[in-house]
């Protein structure tokens, strides 16, 4: 149970796995779905950036819209028409790294300072 055609998890999986795993996450219309908040356009085309490079560097390819304080991820698995293991890996390392906050950490980086002129990300805590 779990799983269908060629590695295709099934709604019921996906919206279990998102509830525990990437719990931010959404299943939509066919779509896992992360909307991150920023601070303007500068942050948003950051964010577009990230997950375009580590979308590339895993070899599989959201679709994104933006605006100008906001950026929607989508993931779909468009050889297999479904939601895969592929997407929850790739969601897993978007959120790992656009909500990374060293400042948080204790160490020597000391993340986005408070101060509004260099606001990034809108972290969801």
């Amino acid at each position: 149970m779990g799983e269908r055609r060629e590695g295709v998890l099934d709604d019921e999986a996906i919206v279990e796995r998102l509830r525990t795993e990437l719990p931010r996450w959404r299943y939509e219309d066919g779509w896992i779905r992360r909307t991150y908040k920023t601070a303007g356009w500068k942050s948003t085309l950051m964010v577009i950036n990230t997950v375009g490079h580590l979308a590339e560097a895993a070899w599989h390819h959201p679709d994104l819209t933006a605006s100008y304080a906001w950026v929607e991820v989508r993931l779909m698995n468009h050889a297999a028409k479904g939601i895969t293991e592929k997407d929850f890996a790739l969601a897993r390392k978007i959120e790992e790294v656009i909500d990374w906050q060293p400042g948080t950490e204790g160490g020597p980086l000391e993340g986005t300072p408070t101060d509004p002129r260099f606001a990034y990300i809108k972290h969801d805590r």
